[in-house]
């Protein structure tokens, strides 16, 4: 979607040094899914105390999936390690 809004240039020169920004839309996306993130993280936060774990207490979690450029992660056992 084009919009045009005005930016205030001292934060768009903050934002951009911040992180490896390449445009200033770039920035602009990141900082709105930063907000978005947050919000996400506020709804879940909401549960915090509200919820039982009925389970085995010693579950190993499953590595995460390699991602699509193929790259492969550490087992689960590794990274917890490596943690120590």
């Amino acid at each position: 979607m084009r919009t045009n809004i005005e930016i205030d240039e001292h934060l768009m020169a903050e934002a951009m040094k911040a992180g490896p920004f390449k445009t200033r839309k770039d920035a602009v996306e990141a900082g709105l899914k930063l907000l978005a993130r947050q919000a996400a993280y506020r709804e879940i936060l909401k549960w915090e105390g509200r919820l039982k774990w009925k389970g085995d207490e010693n579950v190993e979690w499953a590595a995460p999936a390699p991602s699509a450029r193929g790259e492969a992660h550490e087992p689960a056992t590794r990274r917890r390690r490596a943690g120590r």
